[in-house]
């Protein structure tokens, strides 16, 4: 038991020093972000808000965990959601344009995917999670990844995959 508490605490740190590099770098530009988040039900916005001061930088979260959500709160189509299935990339871009119509920042993410344990079949499988990233200036950007573990390890795994990309995205 003692060593479950480490490792959470171990990624814990790992994840707040993510969000906080991201800060430093929104900060840097003075710009904001807005995620939109559905299989990791809002844990980039909880990483990110274990930093002081990150009022600065991150406007707001989106937890779209149901397609209903994704619709109402997003705008995202029935259409994409019945043509290509709420876990696609063209998801997650719809829902980064509905970051961007529902706020004034200039950086958004968004997360969709299967967490597990059930939900996968053979096309999209438990692990896979699919992200869309808009940086100011820069074309959105869409991936589709396929993590390992656990539920709780593959919302880790996206929460961190997401973060890293935003922050490179900056560097450009």
């Amino acid at each position: 038991m003692v060593e479950q508490n480490i490792l959470l605490t171990d990624l814990e740190t790992s994840l707040t020093a993510l969000a906080t590099e991201l800060g430093a770098a929104l900060k840097a530009r003075n710009l904001k972000l807005a995620l939109a988040e559905s299989c990791t039900g809002g844990m980039v916005a909880e990483a990110i808000t274990r930093v002081e001061g990150s009022s600065v930088w991150f406007d707001r979260g989106f937890v779209t965990y149901s397609n209903q959500a994704k619709i109402d709160m997003l705008g995202v189509s029935p259409e994409t959601l019945e043509k290509f299935g709420a876990v696609s990339e063209q998801t997650a871009i719809a829902m980064v344009s509905g970051i961007l119509k529902h706020s004034q920042v200039q950086v958004a993410g968004s997360i969709t995917g299967i967490a597990g344990p059930d939900g996968g079949n053979a096309q999209k499988p438990v692990g896979t999670v699919c992200f869309a990233w808009f940086s100011l200036n820069q074309p959105t950007v869409t991936v589709t990844q396929h993590f390992g573990g656990n539920r709780q390890q593959i919302r880790q795994q996206a929460t961190a995959f997401l973060m890293q990309q935003l922050v490179e995205s900056l560097k450009c």
